[in-house]
């Protein structure tokens, strides 16, 4: 069997497994060895990921970036990295169980749904002969990556919000409108079992109580927050990044090619959701919602445009 298509397979058998054991660990929160699974598992499908594009690189001299299937393996081994580096910080297998479905999607659409002619590398086009590709595309996959994982947390914030109790939204409405500051420090304190159906009961003799809750709330407003901090100077960067690429590649900064007009769309949209977050101090419910309209935006400017529109990113188109 060819490698690429060994590991191809691989991935995708190690995602599925992994969006399992993670949707276990919301279940039976007592397992605590599911969460080292998760993370290791995770681990492993990015190492995967890592020598699937590495060997390419090799193998055909350009960096693996150049057509849709490239560029979707990439964003899944950017998706599971964030992840990688989220767990790590916050020992929140949450962020496993939302981001890693995704992953799977992505490497799935990439191995089962294209054209086998779309996943065979071909020539580069001239305008992709440049060491910006390097430049342009990383930075912007790798933005991508983290302004939806940040969504996604944003999203669940607002399940959350929307399926507990009034007096826990009451509350933490006042503390909002009180302009009161997210508690960083309980990205260290609260358990991953805190996100369970029993989130609300005793856990190990301990009550949990309204307070916990909020801390809890608020660590993954905090958790999404930081996300797409991260995310968005990233997707400034390779907005800059592609703009002096096309400069050099077609003679003009910026054509109004549609995939050019809908990046332009997500840093606005992201930009609403900081100048909401820094000016106003909102927190919860109401940026929540832009990072969540955000999220769709996002793959309309990645996968939507491709398919949909015609203009000098074509690289993606099907058929």
């Amino acid at each position: 069997m060819d490698i690429a298509l060994l590991l191809d397979n691989c991935i995708f058998l190690n995602l599925l497994v992994l969006t399992i054991i993670y949707w276990a660990i919301l279940v039976f929160p007592k397992f605590k060895f599911l969460s080292k699974v998760g993370f290791y598992g995770n681990a492993f499908a990015n190492l995967l990921l890592f020598i699937l594009l590495f060997i390419r690189w090799v193998n055909y001299g350009y960096f693996p970036l150049s057509n849709l299937y490239e560029s979707l393996l990439f964003l899944a081994w950017g998706i599971t990295f964030t992840t990688l580096v989220l767990e790590r910080r916050s020992n929140f297998s949450i962020v496993g169980a939302v981001s890693t479905p995704i992953a799977l999607f992505v490497s799935g659409f990439a191995a089962l749904s294209l054209p086998e002619e779309m996943q065979l590398p071909s020539p580069l086009v001239p305008a992709l002969k440049s060491n910006w590709l390097m430049m342009h595309v990383t930075v912007m996959m790798l933005s991508y990556a983290n302004l939806i994982v940040g969504s996604l947390l944003a999203i669940l914030l607002l399940v959350l919000l929307k399926t507990k109790n009034a007096t826990l939204q009451e509350k933490y409405n006042r503390r909002q409108d009180s302009n009161i500051p997210i508690l960083d420090t309980a990205f260290y304190q609260m358990e991953p079992s805190l996100l369970t159906n029993n989130m609300f009961k005793e856990s190990e003799g301990k009550e949990i109580t309204l307070d916990n809750r909020l801390s809890l709330i608020e660590s993954i407003d905090n958790l999404s927050y930081r996300t797409i901090s991260f995310g968005f100077p990233l997707l400034t960067i390779g907005i800059i990044a592609g703009a002096v690429w096309a400069n050099e590649a077609w003679g003009s900064y910026w054509s109004w090619d549609p995939k050019e007009t809908w990046a332009l769309i997500t840093w606005l949209v992201f930009a609403a959701y900081l100048h909401a977050r820094i000016t106003k101090s909102w927190q919860g419910e109401k940026p929540a919602i832009i990072a969540s309209f955000g999220f769709i935006v996002v793959w309309i400017c990645y996968l939507g445009v491709n398919f949909l529109g015609k203009g000098l990113h074509t690289y993606g188109q099907l058929g």
